[in-house]
């Protein structure tokens, strides 16, 4: 088992830790009681690498070095939150798994063979992985499912996105997460129903297809609606993030959560007591 070096607190490694949530998470391990920052990974090569993390941000030292030993920092860790990119995820799923350590994965765009390798790494730790970690968002899910259940093939399903123009993957996880609940209302497999490229002469709207628009713009952080649109009326459920605090409260409320839990694969309804709260 990973090793503790404050008995009853929580070490928990930030990986891309150069990065706007790497640096928001460690700003917030900091501050919270209970949890002890005990790694910060960069990639090889990187400025940081060597350097004191509080200092390389810009403030005072925290007593932690930037890292890109992966394997010895995650070993005497309790948890590693992640916010990366699909390759690096993978990696650290795998030492993950091998130190017994809760893994929290808020990376999206995944391909299938990372989603399986994800998987088997979750049959010897606990892996909490979500497109999404605010609260407000995992409940659009349920609604999204509730009322994609209510509503027939009359009602067309529409997901818009909006997120900053830095942002490398569309749709967006959490489009993904609301497109599943909504196929999953109408009984209907999303990758079967999925309707994601328009451009030219697509020909009408296919019934019962679920479709997605993506916007990237400046710094917007997170802007999601569900749109049900029949003949003479619309129904939209809508969430919008304005501060990326959200995502990190939620990553460090799962990498609490996970600790004592059985190896398997979680997700943020299960952290948030929501799992079948629609049924």
């Amino acid at each position: 088992m990973s090793e503790t070096a404050t008995p009853g607190t929580t070490g928990i490694v930030v990986t891309g830790a150069s990065g706007r949530m790497g640096q928001m998470l460690i700003r917030l391990i900091s501050e919270t009681r209970g949890v002890r920052l005990a790694g910060a990974l960069e990639r090889a090569g990187h400025d940081w690498i060597g350097q004191d993390v509080g200092a390389a941000m810009g403030g005072g030292d925290l007593g932690v070095t930037v890292s890109d030993d992966a394997l010895e920092v995650i070993a005497h860790a309790q948890a590693v939150i992640d916010f990366t990119a699909p390759a690096a995820s993978v990696e650290f799923a795998d030492l993950a798994a091998q130190a017994r350590t809760v893994h929290v994965i808020g990376t999206t765009g995944f391909a299938p063979q990372d989603l399986s390798r994800i998987k088997a790494a979750a049959r010897h730790a606990a892996i909490v992985r979500a497109g999404n970690m605010s609260m407000g968002v995992n409940l659009l899910t349920q609604l999204t499912r509730q009322v994609a259940a209510a509503l027939d093939e009359d009602f067309d399903i529409e997901i818009v996105e909006a997120h900053h123009n830095q942002k490398v993957d569309a749709p967006s996880g959490t489009a993904l997460m609301l497109g599943e609940a909504a196929a999953e209302g109408r009984g209907l497999s999303l990758d079967a129903a999925s309707d994601r490229g328009r451009d030219g002469i697509t020909g009408k709207r296919k019934r019962g297809d679920i479709g997605f628009t993506a916007i990237r713009g400046g710094d917007i952080v997170g802007e999601h609606d569900v749109l049900f649109a029949g003949a003479g009326e619309r129904v939209t459920l809508r969430h919008v993030a304005t501060d990326r605090a959200v995502f990190a409260r939620g990553a460090l409320k799962a990498a609490l959560w996970g600790q004592g839990r059985p190896p398997g694969e979680y997700d943020m309804l299960d952290v948030l007591g929501m799992r079948g709260a629609s049924a």
